[in-house]
């Protein structure tokens, strides 16, 4: 009777054990669900890409800062996208791209015009037209929108396959803000090195005046910088979110919580 119960007794203990661990690999299987549909699937996509995962911003050997209103906080993107305020879309109707300067401007006055710098910045390998130190002629580089091998020509036919896109685009920080700035202050915006980034023609025509609610790289290895540059341009420059691109830059943001602001100068 004795060895009986014995016997029972540790067929029972194994049981609640087996019982146990099936409890916690359950657990750990329903927590590993609600992280991949949380952020994980972003996560894993985003490392999964062959594009780069940021972009240039600032090479102070040659360029020299343009101006921002504000000073862009140190800090995670996700935390500073707070700062901004949420407010709907002001009229389009008055937008002109000559409201933001010239185009190309040498906003720094380090010699050279806005798009040779972004160029001279993101090519690898530049090359200058003959008998200048400013005009790119040729180079290559890993297109960050589209994680595409890409070669630069300067020629009719050919420099507008590589186009410099302006982040925050001009047409839509004029809806958030950029109408209640000083001519000069938008001539920085649309000049800042910031704000500006050497990419594939199609994609860049694709975006057009897009937000992070309506458009998004393709190579999602980008993204997380992407919108962070985004954040930074609006707080260095005062302009605001609407609900649905801020819902957009959240979701982001969530797959890379500790991506930093992007900072110039």
């Amino acid at each position: 009777m004795t060895a009986t119960w014995t016997a029972y007794r540790r067929a029972r203990r194994r049981s609640l054990q087996a019982w146990a661990l099936l409890a916690v690999g359950a657990a750990a299987l329903l927590a590993m669900l609600g992280w991949f549909f949380a952020a994980g699937q972003f996560a894993l996509t985003a490392s999964s890409s062959d594009g780069p995962a940021d972009a240039p911003v600032f090479d102070p050997a040659w360029m020299k800062p343009v101006p921002s209103i504000h000073g862009v906080p140190e800090g995670p993107a996700l935390a500073v996208l707070d700062y901004l305020p949420v407010k709907g879309r002001a009229g389009k109707e008055t937008y002109t791209r000559e409201a933001f300067g010239q185009a190309w401007l040498d906003a720094d006055r380090n010699g050279c015009d806005t798009r040779n710098d972004i160029l001279r910045r993101d090519l690898e390998d530049p090359v200058f037209a003959e008998g200048s130190a400013c005009r790119v002629a040729a180079g290559h580089f890993r297109e960050p929108y589209t994680g595409k091998a890409v070669e630069f020509r300067r020629g009719q036919g050919s420099s507008a396959e590589v186009q410099i896109d302006h982040v925050v685009a001009l047409a839509d920080a004029w809806q958030k803000g950029a109408q209640g700035l000083t001519p000069r202050q938008r001539e920085n915006l649309a000049n800042d090195p910031l704000n500006l980034i050497a990419s594939d023609g199609p994609a860049n025509q694709q975006k057009g005046a897009g937000d992070a609610a309506t458009w998004l790289p393709k190579n999602k290895a980008i993204r997380c910088h992407y919108v962070a540059r985004q954040v930074s341009v609006k707080v260095a420059y005062g302009l605001w979110v609407t609900e649905a691109e801020r819902d957009a830059i959240k979701r982001v943001l969530g797959s890379c919580p500790g991506q930093q602001t992007i900072r110039a100068g």
